[in-house]
C-alpha cells in the first residue's frame, strides 16, 4: 500500500534497526550537521517562528534525537532534532499522534511546533511543552517506582489510544497523508505483511552474530508460522511500539505524560502490552490487562496474541542490542539495571525469547511470565 511514495519507513518493521542508517545514534553521539552549525540554524528557525531570540541549553533526552531546553515566551520548552542521514520526517506523524491521543484523555506533552520538511534547515525539529518530571525508569532503577499502582493506569491509557480512528493499512503511517489530509494510513496492505517485514533478516542477523544458533532461529520461525491465523486482523489499532517506563514521565506513583510516539504503527491490540512484557513480570502484565479491560474488552485470543508479539518484539530488540553494542554497557545505561551489566542484559534477552516461545506453544496465561 502506498508503495509509490517510496518512503524509508515503508519497508521497515522497527526504525532504529531497519532504517537505511541502521543503529544511527544508538551506540554513541552521532550528528550529520556540525554541532555549532546545528545550534545556530535551530536558533534562527526558532526566532523566525516564535518572533524572539531564544537561547538553547543542552537537553536531557537519552534517545537517538538531539535535544535542547529553552525558555520561549516565558515558558520552559523541550526541543528535539532529527538529524539522521535518512531524511526521516516521521516527527510530523508523531506530533499528529501526540495531539490526537491527548484529545482522547491520554496525558501527553503539547506540541508547539514541528517542521520535518527540511526546507529551511537540514534537519527535522519539534518544540514540546516541558513536562517537569523524570521518566519512570529513574524511579524504577532507584527502587521507588510503585508499579502495582501505576500498571492498571498504563493499561487503561493503552486502551484509550487504541480507540483512535485510523485509515486503512497497517504498520508505519504515511507522513504525506498525515501532512496533506490528516489521515493515519499504514503502508502495508495486511497485518501479516507488516508483522513479517524484515523477520527473516532479523533472525539471520542474530545467527550471523552468534546470538542465536541456526536451529534456534528456525524453531522461532516455525512457531511464528504455525500461528499465522492470529495475524488476520480486520483492522489496525494504534500501537505506541516503544512503550516502556523510560517513555512515561511522572512521579513514583503517578503518570504525568506518555512520550515518544516516534515508532507508532497501526497494529495489534496486544502489541503494546507485550512490549511491557519485554521488561516486566506477569504480575505487572496482569495489572496492565485489568486496567485495559476497564476501558476496552480484551480479544478472545489475547493470551496467544500476547506471547506472539512478545516473541516478535524480543527478536527486534535483540537485533538492536547486538548491533548497537548494548551487551557491553554498564549499569549507567538506561537498559541495564542497577548493579547489573551488559552480560546480564544478554542473558535476560535470551531467556525472554525462550519464555515467549514456550508461552506461545502452551497458550500460557500472561501472568505466568517470570
Amino acid at each position: 500500500m502506498n508503495t509509490a511514495l517510496r518512503h524509508p519507513r515503508a519497508d521497515i518493521y522497527y526504525w532504529k534497526c531497519d532504517r537505511p542508517a541502521a543503529f544511527y545514534g544508538l551506540s554513541g553521539s552521532a550528528r550529520e550537521c556540525p554541532p555549532g552549525q546545528l545550534e545556530t540554524a535551530l536558533a534562527s528557525a526558532l526566532a523566525r517562528h516564535f518572533g524572539e531570540h531564544i537561547a538553547l541549553r543542552p537537553g536531557f533526552g537519552q534517545g537517538n534525537h538531539i535535544t535542547f531546553a529553552a525558555t520561549i515566551g516565558g515558558h520552559e520548552r523541550f526541543i528535539r532534532v532529527e538529524d539522521g542521514p535518512d531524511g526521516d520526517d516521521y516527527m510530523e506523524v508523531e506530533s499528529h499522534l501526540l495531539r490526537a491521543v491527548a484529545r482522547l484523555g491520554v496525558p501527553a506533552p503539547a506540541v508547539l511546533h514541528v517542521d520535518a520538511t527540511r526546507r529551511d534547515v537540514p534537519f527535522a525539529w519539534q518544540v514540546l511543552a516541558c513536562i517537569p518530571f523524570p521518566d519512570l525508569n529513574r524511579h524504577w532503577k532507584e527502587g521507588r517506582l510503585d508499579l502495582p499502582r501505576i500498571a492498571p493506569e498504563i493499561g487503561a491509557h493503552i486502551a484509550r489510544w487504541q480507540s483512535l480512528a485510523l485509515g486503512a493499512g497497517y504498520g508505519p503511517f504515511s507522513t504525506e497523508l498525515v501532512r496533506t489530509a490528516g489521515e493515519l494510513r499504514g503502508y502495508h496492505a495486511s497485518y501479516a505483511d507488516y508483522f513479517h517485514t524484515r523477520l527473516d533478516r532479523h533472525l539471520a542477523f542474530l545467527v550471523e552474530k552468534k546470538f542465536l544458533t541456526r536451529a534456534q532461529a528456525d524453531d522461532l520461525q516455525r512457531e511464528i508460522d504455525s500461528h499465522a491465523a492470529l495475524l488476520a486482523l480486520p483492522a489496525a489499532c494504534l500501537v505506541h511500539k516503544d512503550l516502556a517506563v523510560w517513555n512515561i514521565l511522572g512521579t513514583s506513583d503517578r503518570i504525568a505524560a506518555f512520550i515518544d510516539f516516534d515508532d507508532a504503527v497501526g497494529g495489534d491490540p496486544l502489541d503494546d502490552v507485550s512490549l511491557l512484557g519485554c521488561f516486566h513480570d506477569g504480575a505487572t502484565i496482569a495489572s496492565v490487562l485489568v486496567g485495559y479491560a476497564t476501558v476496552r474488552p480484551l480479544p478472545a485470543d489475547f493470551r496467544r496474541r500476547f506471547w506472539l508479539h512478545l516473541l516478535r518484539n524480543m527478536i527486534w530488540k535483540a537485533v538492536i542490542r547486538v548491533g548497537a553494542g548494548y551487551f557491553e554497557r554498564t549499569s549507567g545505561f538506561f537498559l541495564v539495571g542497577a548493579g547489573a551489566s551488559g552480560a546480564d542484559l544478554r542473558a535476560f534477552t535470551l531467556t525472554r525469547i525462550a519464555t515467549a516461545l514456550h508461552g506461545l506453544r502452551t497458550d500460557a496465561a500472561p501472568d505466568t511470565l517470570p
